[in-house]
């Protein structure tokens, strides 16, 4: 068993080797791309100053890869070997006028005015799609055929019981296990019965302070946070996928009864484990 651990792209993105910089110097504009170029007071030079440094240390990353994969195939493990790449969070690249993860910062001037102490100035704790989705690909030599795309919900925490069945190993029986068996999926068998919804926590304990809960599914997504009730948020994720509207204080009937049955979801999922923030 190989693990191998970048800290890029993570911040701080320079210095880069000068061949994973040198694609990214003088990108135009136009090959600058901006999530939401509209979004109001983005400050769009930074956000391409920061995309271009991010390319590169991606650039980084994606080239030390191809040289671990090279050096499989040199020692003939290539189709020996199941390779699982991800990530531990997602980014926000100006998305909603936001840099950074979870514990993101505004990329907009001036910053919007501070409406609660617990979150200072420039900060923006989310939990926006692009902060939660993980980059996630998985080479399976005989098993998973080139190309394979899953459509249901899924983890980080599916890939215990996933790596045990891709090994052949029982999961221990005294262990707690959440997460689910992907191998199924990884065939290409679709499952029906798949539950799609997501639960999701995330506690900001420096820079700001919050205890956001969520509850996701692939129309809606409602977000708690049980110290700030003044940050929920509730996205209509058909309509409005890049979650730009939030409908936490719709008048709409059908949609209260929706956030009603999300929240007592996020509390019974709370009890169960034994979220101290309940």
């Amino acid at each position: 068993l190989l693990c191998w651990f970048t800290r890029a792209p993570h911040t701080t993105w320079l210095p880069v080797s000068e061949e994973d910089a040198e694609p990214y110097a003088n990108l135009s504009d136009a090959d600058t791309p901006i999530p939401h170029p509209d979004y109001p007071n983005l400050d769009t030079e930074r956000v391409k100053r920061m995309t271009r440094e991010y390319f590169s240390s991606v650039r980084s990353v994606d080239r030390n890869l191809g040289r671990v994969m090279q050096t499989l195939k040199d020692q003939g493990l290539e189709k020996k070997t199941i390779i699982i790449y991800s990530s531990d969070h997602g980014y926000n690249m100006g998305h909603n006028g936001i840099w950074h993860k979870g514990n993101g910062h505004w990329v907009v001037k001036p910053f919007p005015p501070v409406t609660n102490p617990n979150v200072p100035s420039g900060q923006r704790p989310n939990m926006y799609d692009t902060s939660i989705k993980v980059p996630t690909a998985v080479v399976w030599p005989g098993v998973i055929e080139p190309g394979t795309v899953i459509d249901e919900t899924t983890t980080n925490l599916d890939w215990f019981p996933t790596v045990c069945a891709m090994a052949g190993v029982p999961v221990p029986k005294d262990a707690t296990v959440r997460g689910r068996d992907l191998t199924p999926l990884l065939k290409g068998q679709r499952i029906t019965s798949w539950d799609n919804t997501y639960y999701g926590t995330y506690s900001t304990l420096h820079q700001s302070h919050t205890h956001m809960r969520c509850w996701r599914t692939n129309e809606f997504k409602l977000i708690r946070d049980y110290l700030n009730p003044d940050r929920d948020e509730f996205y209509d994720l058909r309509n409005d996928p890049e979650e730009t509207t939030n409908l936490i204080a719709t008048k709409d009937q059908r949609l209260q009864k929706v956030i009603a049955e999300f929240d007592a979801r996020i509390r019974k999922r709370m009890a169960a484990v034994g979220d101290p923030h309940l």
